[in-house]
């Protein structure tokens, strides 16, 4: 009888350690990637001097990404504009150079963000002395975001997929049964323009995307230029409320505005993927952030909690469960917006309960209603494991699924890649899921706050996600950015980003080997020289006033 009591403490006390709740909040693993900033003074003149020659610096990179993008960007196979023209044809005729214009730009829009950080978040460690205004911000992010608004798609083919989903919904057909080329045909144009893997499968997103994409599909019909152009709309209307909700979550957070907007919204990875590259995932992210920012507007502003903070809470959990209806993997912001009511409301299991289901019944409302106002049905429910039929070598279980395999080959013992994946990826899966919960409880007895804990979940989602494309790193470092300060995490969130943004090409691997090594040695020649001869007109090294370690100012409000 004893043996099986102190089994059973055994149990409880491994179990409560295991989500958190015995741990010291000092102690706390994820505590560590946090702490206050304090407010530091607005740049002098001889740095502002400098900023405005970093500002240049970036905008002269994405201009030359722009123009390389007519020619190595992911241009329509058919209805393309710039084909048989003599000037605008030739980019596409000189695939090296071009492709040496794209690093180079690509190069230079990464030395930009990286110089900017020096007046965003300092040097290595630490703040600033001296950081830029929110205005000089917005300005520098705006300059850098236009060239690529009215260039064509870069780094993805993934827009001429959403055209060819939306299609198949506008002429009343299934998106999620069908795919382009039994939906459209293989001569159809918008079909022609879809990546072959990517013909036969049927839509992966959420009713609200493919509903909006649908719109589109009926206002353009098969025209591919059109159709693009309304889709950047939505991926700028995305990368908006991005800009709008981080900086207000980062003062929640005690984290300066502009560091966090420099990290999340000014990221190259950012510029390019869901600027350039047109993806949904700007949306989901802008939506996500946004409803968080409302459901914790009502939280922790409102007293007291009464008829008005339970409308805007309502209203932020329609928004996120908007942003779920794009990419399903939003709809865990739910759960951290549930837990920090609960802590406000200062109850137990039964109070968590009863809003989580009050919140779960508004989210079911909601996407019933979108899912019945599009005439899209459940399909949706069935595909979202579509793109798992890529084996992503960032997805860490598939790495390491493949990774054995091969080396089973190597000995002899047969390719097993297959059933080693079904192995890693389910592991993956229970991973996540634990790291979700102990978050969860984290944010619930107040270690961390909302928008760090959900920041953690995404970083174990990313991480260990069967599938994991190169923007899929900013479903994490988006919201770490209002969050996350310390060096532990800023510096490999900055080295992934710039190693990612460097090693994607432009357009895929549609490029010779031949072509790849001589247009990387002329970026490094061009980098090199260029740093050389900037090395006194811009920041590269530490400067007094820059990145030196400040003084203790007053701190930025934490609210939460």
């Amino acid at each position: 009888m004893a043996v099986s009591e102190s089994a059973r403490r055994r149990i409880i006390e491994w179990g409560r350690r295991a989500l958190g709740l015995d741990v010291p909040p000092s102690d706390h693993t994820a505590a560590a990637l946090h702490s206050v900033e304090s407010e530091v003074p607005g740049l002098d003149r001889r740095e502002t001097l400098q900023l405005a020659r970093i500002r240049l610096l970036g905008a002269t990179g994405v201009v030359i990404m722009a123009i390389s993008a007519l020619g190595v960007g992911a241009q329509p196979v058919r209805q393309n504009p710039t084909s048989g023209m003599r000037i605008f044809g030739f980019f596409a005729r000189a695939h090296t150079s071009t492709l040496a214009m794209c690093m180079i730009g690509t190069v230079l829009v990464v030395m930009a963000w990286l110089l900017l950080g020096r007046f965003a978040v300092g040097g290595w460690g630490g703040n600033p002395r001296h950081r830029l205004s929110r205005s000089q911000m917005d300005r520098t992010l705006l300059l850098w975001i236009i060239p690529l608004s009215v260039a064509p798609p870069m780094f993805s083919n993934d827009v001429y997929s959403y055209l060819a989903q939306s299609e198949i919904a506008a002429r009343g057909l299934d998106p999620y049964v069908v795919g382009p080329a039994d939906g459209l045909g293989l001569n159809n144009v918008l079909t022609n323009n879809v990546p072959n893997i990517w013909r036969e499968t049927p839509a992966p997103y959420g009713p609200l995307f493919v509903w909006m994409g649908k719109g589109i599909a009926i206002i353009t019909g098969d025209n591919i230029i059109a159709g693009v152009w309304l889709h950047r709309l939505l991926a700028l209307g995305g990368v908006a409320l991005i800009v709008w909700a981080l900086p207000r979550l980062s003062r929640r957070c005690g984290v300066a505005p502009v560091s966090a907007l420099w990290l999340g919204a000014a990221n190259p990875l950012v510029l390019l993927h869901l600027v350039g590259g047109v993806h949904n995932d700007a949306l989901m992210l802008g939506l996500m952030l946004a409803g968080l920012e409302i459901c914790l507007r009502a939280i922790e502003d409102t007293q007291p909690f009464g008829r008005r903070a339970w409308a805007i809470l309502l209203f932020g959990t329609v928004v996120i469960t908007l942003s779920s209806s794009i990419k399903i993997v939003s709809i865990v912001a739910l759960g951290f917006v549930t837990m920090a009511l609960a802590r406000r409301l200062g109850g137990g299991i039964k109070t968590i309960l009863v809003i989580g289901a009050l919140l779960g019944a508004v989210a079911l409302v909601t996407t019933l209603f979108i899912t019945s106002a599009s005439g899209l049905g459940f399909g949706w429910i069935y595909t979202l494991n579509t793109a798992s039929a890529v084996r992503s070598y960032l997805s860490l279980p598939t790495a390491i699924g493949i990774a054995t395999g091969f080396g089973g080959v190597l000995l002899g013992l047969g390719d097993h890649t297959t059933s080693l994946l079904s192995i890693t990826r389910p592991i993956g899966y229970a991973i996540i899921a634990s790291v979700i919960v102990r978050m969860l409880v984290a944010t619930w007895t107040g270690r961390l706050h909302a928008a760090g804990a959900l920041g953690v979940s995404l970083g174990a989602t990313v991480l260990l996600f069967p599938v994991v494309q190169p923007w899929y790193l900013l479903w994490a470092i988006v919201p770490l950015a209002a969050w996350a300060n310390r060096p532990i995490f800023r510096v490999p969130a900055i080295v992934l980003s710039v190693v990612v943004s460097l090693l994607v090409m432009p357009r895929g691997a549609d490029f010779y080997v031949f072509q790849i090594v001589q247009s990387a040695i002329a970026t490094v020649v061009v980098g090199l020289a260029f740093i050389f001869l900037t090395r006194n007109v811009l920041p590269w090294r530490n400067q007094p006033g820059v990145s030196a370690p400040s003084q203790e100012p007053t701190a930025y409000g934490v609210r939460s």
